[in-house]
């Protein structure tokens, strides 16, 4: 908690500075900034503050998104509910930021069995063999990223993080592979020197090696 409340601090610190800079120019000041997070709040909580009413934190979600639209649009910005998801998002988390936006407007797969889920993926993955025996690599490209959309629609749904998923395997895969290069090292050779029926074998002593 030390460390936390430092962070804190520095963070406090460059909203501060920011505040500073822009009551120099005349801008606005700190109390504004404290004055627009608190009007923020006030405005888009209608059931805490005001007399609307929520029954879950599903309706709570869509309201979120209908008063920030409503904002949007007098801002004259797109009122799309996708507008502020950044471009430069890496993809993984760019899928599950998008698949949870539209999901709080009730665009989602229905609540209950993942099986509907799996069956999806099986049918995206039958596409992506369909376009890769038709050798086009922009069809290709298209229907993997299909698989890849639901299998992060399959994470959401098994409460998974896609990406902390993704980089479980990648170090799951460097270890295993880390391990095949020492056990050519120990007979005198290369892993490049190992035909791939070989290298499969090693693949085997390796997953061994740490499952012990």
């Amino acid at each position: 908690m030390r460390g936390i409340k430092e962070e804190t601090g520095d963070l406090l610190l460059q909203v501060v500075f920011v505040a500073s800079i822009a009551s120099e120019m005349g801008a606005f000041d700190m109390k504004d900034v404290v004055r627009g997070i608190c009007d923020k709040l006030i405005r888009r909580h209608p059931h805490v503050f005001g007399d609307a009413s929520a029954k879950d934190s599903d309706e709570v979600l869509r309201n979120w998104e209908r008063i920030k639209a409503e904002e949007r649009k007098e801002k004259h910005e797109s009122e799309s509910i996708l507008a502020g998801i950044p471009d430069g998002l890496p993809p993984l988390l760019k899928a599950n930021r998008i698949q949870g936006k539209v999901k709080h407007v009730g665009f989602d797969w229905p609540a209950g069995e993942v099986e509907p889920l799996f069956a999806k993926l099986d049918e995206e993955i039958q596409e992506l063999k369909e376009a890769a025996n038709e050798n086009d690599p922009q069809h290709t490209a298209e229907e993997l990223g299909d698989v890849l959309f639901m299998a992060v629609n399959i994470a959401r749904r098994l409460n998974v993080d896609p990406d902390a998923a993704l980089n479980m395997v990648c170090e799951k895969f460097r270890k295993r592979f880390m391990i095949m290069e020492e056990l050519a090292r120990k007979e005198g050779k290369s892993i490049s020197d190992y035909t791939l029926e070989e290298l499969d074998s090693f693949w085997d002593k390796a997953k061994d090696i740490l499952k012990k």
